[in-house]
């Protein structure tokens, strides 16, 4: 694919993520606003989306996509608990913080970049399951996995393990049912779990969920750029490393499980893709809700969106 073909694909997407930029810069929007764009997207558009794309595919095909799963498993999983080590037992930072950094070094925008990046590559059909897969391991592992060892540090600094705090059990189930309990992860889901007893989306159900599923692409890009707008960049260390990791180290991690699992071309391509995205805005909210780098997660987010602009037409022209 010859450069200005990347950048025909790729100048309309950020386009409307410019859009969202000015809406949030000039207070078009704010916080509340950018918030609700981030739910109808998360929890509406994008899981309908996926819900009708998976439950519309050959059950075979889905069971053909178990080692794309082993090789996001391994990649966003394999990725965070390394960060977690090093940030834990070299460089000496507490447990919470530790979690929040590798979280959101490692969780991308795959939800609001998948359809309108992917889909452009290789049609919106094709990049379904793999946007699906993606959502369930980071909805349903990694987000509960992040959630319940910062719960644990927040606990640990906080010197609450004389018995009066949540137990430890009780914190695992309870962030795991919280994951689980999120639409782009237990949606997805659901729809695996039906497609592999043989159950297909009839046309009227495909029509209905593609009212709302249709907004996915321009909703999700518009939302980015709001975020964006809105947030204010401190370059501090932390921040800059997150979105470098972020932008860099992760991809080439994946390629290796990629490489490993002997994906194919095309795969090795969607999959590369989705972890090399901006950071996201829901790993960001985590860090708020533990009062933990929030202005250093929300920059990184903020420049890691910037550096998607030059590192996602590298990556295309290399692996397309």
């Amino acid at each position: 694919m010859s450069v200005s073909d990347i950048f025909i694909i790729l100048i309309p997407i950020f386009f409307v993520i410019l859009l969202g930029f000015f809406g949030g810069y000039f207070k078009v929007f704010n916080s509340a606003s950018s918030k609700g764009l981030n739910t109808l997207v998360t929890k509406f558009a994008l899981p309908a989306h996926l819900f009708i794309g998976i439950t519309t595919t050959k059950k075979e095909t889905l069971i053909d996509k178990w080692p794309f799963f082993m090789t996001i498993f391994l990649g966003i999983i394999g990725f965070y608990v390394l960060l977690l080590l090093v940030m834990r037992f070299i460089f000496k930072v507490n447990l919470s913080q530790s979690s929040i950094f590798s979280l959101n070094a490692t969780q991308p925008s795959f939800a609001f970049m998948g359809i309108p990046v992917l889909g452009n590559l290789f049609g919106a059909a094709e990049v379904t399951i793999p946007i699906a897969i993606t959502g369930i391991v980071v909805n349903a592992l990694l987000d509960p996995i992040a959630t319940i060892v910062s719960s644990v540090g927040k606990k640990t600094e906080e010197g609450k393990q004389n018995g009066h705090g949540e137990s430890l059990l009780k914190l695992t189930i309870h962030s795991i049912i919280h994951g689980l309990k999120e639409p782009l992860a237990c949606i997805p889901l659901l729809g695996v779990i039906l497609t592999l007893v043989g159950f297909q989306s009839p046309q009227l159900l495909q029509s209905s969920f593609d009212q709302i599923g249709s907004i996915t692409s321009g909703a999700a890009l518009f939302a980015i750029g709001v975020t964006v707008g809105i947030n204010r960049i401190k370059f501090s260390l932390n921040a800059i490393s997150i979105s470098l990791l972020k932008v860099i180290a992760l991809p080439l991690f994946t390629y290796m499980f990629a490489l490993l699992m002997g994906l194919s071309s095309t795969d090795m391509t969607m999959v590369i893709l989705l972890v090399s995205f901006p950071g996201s805005a829901v790993a960001a909210m985590i860090a708020s809700r533990f009062d933990t780098l929030e202005v250093e997660t929300a920059s990184s987010f903020v420049m890691s969106s910037v550096l998607s602009l030059i590192s996602l037409p590298i990556l295309i022209s290399i692996l397309v």
